[in-house]
């Protein structure tokens, strides 16, 4: 059974801070060395400084300046336990506006066998380790993890019932960017219909897979005093407004072959023929980007057959063609060689620069590929998934064991 219950978070005061747009930010694990920079030079007291600070000793100076801003008042938890309704609006690149909601709760922690809540892709040891050390010294979930039910047919605005203006809106860039509002939903019965909603649901995680395999081993190590609970954004995922984007590859080593002899090599798997550049990439096509030529690849039996021992909600995915049949057996690269991109111009532009030596641009999964892989218990290749947009960071926190 999934527990999700009211918490008393920890928020920015207006009265304080001022606008809340300079103190917000996307995840840690987004933020580029120069966004980072920026955010620092947004105001003194955005969110960078406590999910990515300058500091060697990072998690030190978290919690220093989390506890300086407690006791400053830039943050105060409110007075009762509450549900927080997290609507985002955006927009894609045509232009298109957008609207994903959920809910921002507690969400009670379960081991991965129990079923309850089921992971989508492997990690890496070294973002938790970094996360593990950051809860260790703030004792704070200080960035919600994002989690995916499925209830068709049923709006969580209606069931939360939300109405009014909301408690706080955060308009970025003119309005023609993000906008985030969030109501606090104090109603003993409203929060009781959300709990009862999502209590029967299977919690799958879209984002957040370090963070919350970092609150399982700290709740091990703390033993009777461990949280029970994550820091979550719940939401619906047969609700419009759940995009996932591409995650495209760029390796990062020196080629292997000479671009003739890898396009032989590519032609003995796949169909090969010529890319335009712009072309729109139909289902099941690879595309690859090479110094001197662009390649659209589609899949022959002697690719398929390189993928046989996966899973089979593994093996048909784009993602895991790549990886099993030209990455590691052709070029020998590994997750370690790679850089990754959501953008096919910047992709084209890396291998153009000479910053990577190919690019491998793919599909994004379908919302039900990813349903499917989880519903299996398997995982996909790590950076297999996009969710657009990001939560924003800042918005609550949570400190871990309190009531």
């Amino acid at each position: 059974m999934a527990v999700v219950s009211a918490f008393r978070a920890l928020r920015y005061d207006p009265a304080v801070v001022g606008d809340l747009v300079p103190v917000v930010a996307p995840p840690y694990d987004v933020i580029s060395p120069a966004q980072q920079d920026a955010l620092y030079d947004c105001s003194p007291y955005n969110v960078v400084r406590l999910i990515l600070p300058r500091e060697a000793a990072r998690a030190e100076a978290a919690a220093a300046t989390l506890r300086a801003w407690m006791a400053s008042g830039v943050l105060a938890r409110d007075p009762e336990p509450a549900l927080y309704f997290y609507s985002q609006e955006f927009s894609l690149k045509d232009g298109s506006r957008h609207r994903r909601d959920g809910v921002l709760c507690r969400l009670g922690l379960e081991e991965f066998g129990t079923g309850v809540v089921r992971p989508h892709e492997r990690t890496f040891p070294g973002p938790k380790a970094d996360q593990l050390a950051l809860l260790r010294a703030t004792g704070a979930y200080l960035s919600p993890i994002f989690g995916l039910y499925a209830r068709p047919g049923e709006r969580l605005r209606d069931v939360a019932a939300i109405a009014g203006a909301p408690l706080l809106e955060i308009v970025q860039d003119g309005g023609g960017g993000e906008v985030h509002r969030v109501w606090r939903v104090d109603d003993a019965p409203a929060i009781a219909r959300v709990a009862a909603t999502l209590a029967p649901e299977t919690i799958f995680i879209a984002d957040g897979h370090h963070r919350y395999e970092t609150a399982l081993t700290y709740r091990a190590e703390r033993g009777a005093d461990g949280p029970r609970s994550v820091l979550a954004f719940l939401s619906n995922m047969e609700e419009e407004g759940l995009l996932v984007l591409p995650t495209h590859r760029l390796l990062g080593v020196p080629l292997r072959l000479a671009p003739r002899d890898f396009e032989e090599r590519l032609r003995a798997c796949f169909a090969v023929e010529p890319l335009a550049p712009g072309a729109p990439r139909p289902d099941g096509a690879i595309d690859v980007v090479l110094p001197d030529r662009r390649l659209r690849l589609r899949a022959r039996e002697a690719a398929r057959a390189c993928v046989t021992h996966l899973p089979a909600s593994v093996r048909g995915l784009d993602v895991a063609l790549l990886h099993g049949a030209i990455l590691e057996p052709m070029l020998g690269a590994g997750s370690r060689d790679l850089e990754f991109t959501h953008d096919d111009d910047e992709a084209v532009e890396a291998v153009a620069s000479g910053r990577s030596t190919a690019a491998f641009l793919l599909n994004p999964p379908t919302v039900a590929a990813v349903r499917s892989v989880c519903l299996a218990g398997e995982l996909m290749p790590e950076k297999s998934t996009y969710f657009y947009p990001k939560l924003a960071s800042g918005l609550v926190f949570d400190l871990v064991g309190e009531p």
